[in-house]
This record gives C-alpha cells, sequence and structure tokens, in this order.
C-alpha cells in the first residue's frame, strides 16, 4: 500500500518557520529514525523520512506537536492540537517515549542547569569532550554515542538531575522508568551512533519503534500493554515550585481569553496565540459601547469560570489615555478602568485569587491624545490599587496584570489592515517555547525592549507608549504546570 508523501513545498514552508532550538529539537527526536544522516539538517532529515515513507501529515503533525509549534498545525496542516492528541492516543507513533522525555528534560532546564550538568559529566566524558558550551539534547547524544544513556540506562542521568537539585526532573524520569521500562522483558527500542555505524543494519527501511516493541512481544509470546502515558505527561512541564510562590496554572482550558477588536486586525493573531496556550477563546469584533458593557457583563457570568486558573482579555480600539470608544457614528467614551471592575474579586468571585490579564491596545484620537510621558505614571490608573500588607486579605483588585499600549491613530490611518506591533510582538514573545517556562513578568520586559527599540527609528508620531501596571502577589507563568 502506498504512503501519501508530503509536499516539498509543506516541509520547506515548516522548515522556515522553526527556529534553531526548535529545529535542534525535531533532528533530535528523529535521531532512531534516521541515523545514518550525515548532517544535523532539518529539510534533509523530513526529505529523507518522505522518501522511507515514514513522513505523513500525520507524523509531521506529531512532530510539530512535539516542539510545541501548534499555530504551525493550524495555519500549514490545517488542523488543531485535539485532534493531533487524539491521534496519538489511538495510533502508533513516530516519536519513542525515550526520545520524548529527552526533549521535555531540556525543555526544563535553564542554561544554568545544563552547565552544571555537563560539569558534572566530564569524569565520565573525558576532558577532551567539552560539553560546557553545549545543549542538553547535544550533550545526550554525546552521552549516547558513548553508550552512557539509552532508553534502558538511565543511572546516570538520574544521579547528575538529583546532584543539580532538579529532583522534579528526577522524578520524570523515574516515571518513565514505571511506564515504558517496568516489564522485566523489555528491550530497547533504540539505534546508538555506534550500532548505526553497523554495515548489517538496513537504514533505508528502517523499523518504527513501535514495530520495533510488537516483534519481541510476539518473540515471547507476550500480550502488549498499553504504556499509560498521557498526553499531557508528555507535553510541556515546568519545574514544581513551592505552592505559595506560583500562581496554580493546571486547569483545562487554563483560562477564559475574551478578544474584543474594535478595529479588525488583530484577531485572527490573538486568537491562535492564545488558544496554543491552552486559553478557550472567545472573539467579540466591533461592539459599540452598549454592547461592550454587555459582553463584559455576561463573560463574567460564564459558568465555567470558576473551573479555570485563569482570565485574559485583550481590548482594542480608538479612545483616550483612559477611555475607549468602540464603533459607531458617534461614540462615547468607555472608561478603561470599567474594564476591570467586572473581574474583580468582589464582584467575580469566580476569579478570586485567580491571575486577571489584561492587554489593551489603544489608538489615540484627537482629543484623547496627552503627553507620552505621562504614561510612564504607574499610579496614574483611577482605582488601580496595589495590595496591602500580607495578612489584611485580597483587595478587591488583587491579582491584575494591566498591559497597555498607546499609539498615535495616524499610525492606523496610514497603514489600516496592519496589525499592532505591540500586540504582534506580545504573540510572538508569548509562542516562543522559552517563553513558556519564564513568568510573565519577565516576557513583558522583553515586549518593552522591543517598544523600545522600535521606537528609536521610528518618526515621533509612530511611537508606541507602553505601561505595565500590576497587582501579582505570585510568579505566574502561562503554560500548564
Amino acid at each position: 500500500m502506498s504512503v501519501s508523501r508530503v509536499a516539498a513545498a509543506v516541509i520547506q514552508q515548516v522548515e522556515e518557520e522553526l527556529d534553531e532550538e526548535e529545529k535542534e529539537t525535531l533532528v533530535f527526536l528523529c535521531r532512531d529514525l534516521a541515523p545514518d544522516l550525515p548532517s544535523a539538517d532539518v529539510r534533509e532529515l523530513l526529505r529523507a523520512l518522505n522518501d522511507r515513507d515514514q513522513l505523513t501529515l500525520a507524523t509531521l503533525s506529531e512532530l510539530l506537536y512535539r516542539v510545541k509549534r501548534f499555530d504551525l498545525l493550524k495555519r500549514i496542516l490545517k488542523t488543531e492540537r485535539a485532534t493531533v492528541e487524539a491521534n496519538l492516543i489511538s495510533n502508533p507513533r513516530l516519536v519513542s517515549d525515550y526520545r520524548v522525555l529527552m526533549a521535555e528534560l531540556g525543555e526544563d532546564m535553564d542554561k544554568s542547569d545544563v552547565t552544571s550538568f555537563s560539569f558534572l559529566l566530564t569524569d565520565y566524558m573525558g576532558r577532551g569532550k567539552k560539553a560546557v558550551d553545549k545543549s542538553f539534547l547535544a550533550v545526550v547524544i554525546e552521552l549516547e554515542k558513548l553508550n552512557l544513556v539509552a532508553p534502558d540506562q538511565l543511572d546516570l542521568l538520574e544521579k547528575c538531575l538529583k546532584n543539580i537539585h532538579r529532583i522534579d526532573l528526577k522524578k520524570k524520569v523515574q516515571k518513565y522508568r514505571q511506564a515504558v521500562l517496568g516489564a522485566s522483558n523489555f528491550q530497547p527500542n533504540y539505534v546508538n551512533a555506534v550500532q548505526a555505524s553497523l554495515p548489517n543494519l538496513n537504514l533505508l527501511e528502517p523499523l518504527s519503534c513501535q514495530e520495533h516493541q510488537a516483534g519481541r512481544i510476539l518473540q515471547h509470546g507476550l500480550q502488549p500493554e498499553p504504556v499509560k502515558t498521557s498526553i499531557q505527561e508528555l507535553g510541556p512541564t515546568l519545574i514544581q515550585p513551592p505552592p505559595d510562590e506560583y500562581y496554580r496554572m493546571q486547569s483545562q482550558p487554563l483560562g477564559i481569553c475574551l478578544i474584543i477588536d474594535c478595529i479588525g486586525n488583530d484577531t485572527e493573531g490573538l486568537k491562535e496565540t492564545f488558544e496554543a496556550l491552552g486559553f478557550e477563546v472567545t472573539t467579540r469584533p466591533y461592539p459599540d459601547v452598549e454592547a461592550l458593557d454587555r459582553i463584559l457583563r455576561d463573560t463574567a457570568r460564564l459558568p465555567g469560570l470558576g473551573a479555570c486558573d485563569s482570565f485574559a482579555c485583550v481590548l482594542v480600539s480608538r479612545g483616550g489615555p483612559g477611555t475607549v470608544l468602540g464603533v459607531g457614528p458617534a461614540p462615547r467614551p468607555f472608561p478603561l478602568h470599567r474594564l476591570r471592575t467586572f473581574f474583580t474579586g468582589d464582584t467575580c468571585p469566580a476569579l478570586l485569587g485567580k491571575p486577571k490579564l489584561f492587554f489593551v491596545q489603544s489608538y489615540l484620537v484627537a482629543e484623547g491624545r496627552d503627553d507620552p510621558a505621562s504614561l510612564l505614571e504607574v499610579d496614574g490608573c483611577p482605582g488601580f490599587r496595589t495590595p496591602p500588607e500580607p495578612g489584611a486579605g485580597l483587595p478587591r483588585e488583587a491579582d491584575i496584570f494591566w498591559s497597555q499600549c498607546e499609539v498615535d491613530v495616524s499610525v492606523l490611518e496610514r497603514s489600516p489592515g496592519s496589525a499592532s506591533f505591540y500586540l504582534r510582538s506580545l504573540s510572538e514573545l508569548l509562542l516562543q517555547p522559552a517563553s513558556r517556562r519564564r513568568p510573565l513578568l519577565d516576557v513583558h520586559t522583553d515586549l518593552t525592549r522591543k517598544v523600545d527599540e522600535r521606537n528609536v527609528w521610528a518618526a515621533s508620531e509612530e511611537k508606541y507608549s507602553l505601561v505595565l501596571k500590576h497587582t501579582l502577589r505570585k510568579k505566574l507563568i502561562l503554560s500548564r504546570s
């Protein structure tokens, strides 16, 4: 039976969209499938898998899912994250659980972790093997070549993770052992670099990991037992922090995201971004002020809001520094501070103690212009108060993150169909794999830097003014923990 090949144009488009870290991860995930390739080039790898009938739209979807590029699943392959997850449960997987585990460990380790991890391996890899400047996955490859790490040989890995005080990652390896290596008859589905060089291996038609395992089970006369590893366990993981240090972010969906776009240029990009982050997204385009009030009130009363760990609202509109205008022939101003009042702890108990995020893009009309320097005044937003001293109870406006960007409406008039630079940059940063492991405040610092860099060369009337105000009481990471 012939296998449907993936078009070369699709392969090229995917390769062009991936950053260097994502390319490295994808090549690592496929290391067992094409160990004979001389280079770690993603395009050549995908072409080789295509030639060997191992690359289909389904398996390419799995690879994009593994590198967390859910936006490319939708935009290029026209499929949804949930569809891929369902296929991974019901169909054989291209990538082994071992490769997925290593990729997840690498994603969860920062640069200092990798440096410490590499240093501990000096005695095992030899003084000539400098791994300090390498990524975690590159170090794992070196260990595989030396037969120090393999799917059924993880003692050294666990020891090093313990010594760098990453007990959370050590437990993840132990969970893998219990799920995959628990059976006494297990033999590794693995071809390392040394084995790949042997002449009697047929590398043109390599068996999938599932076929290897099935063959061994039949030889032993045993019934196969499914690996009980959920898709969520194979997804992004985080350091398990003390419960009082980070906001809980475990619900599914992660939160409700309301997008109100009175301009019409940013809805699709924002929707893809927050869906990729795990939010349930509702869009409300072109409301007038009366509709805006009703939309906010209805959203605050949604029955499912209490089951979510967060809430996000994005508003794009013309207006002034403290107001939005909505749409209509003679729109009246809507006070921006009212946007928050629908979701404070006293008016929306379902969100009490949970992070509430607001991202506002305002295009300043003539009567609403103000001195841009005034936008840096943190206490300038009416009714926005910081939390009281510990022990005094939660204030009504606790746990709020308010990011507001303003620019002259002439920017919109010159390029009527252009997306907001602020919101486009926000989406790009939130979708970066590294951002999934960083507190939102740190991500917003990068966003401020990007806006500042743009303002250096922009004309005075095209400069964006960005201000952040928040009453967060804990660290917030926009990823399911």
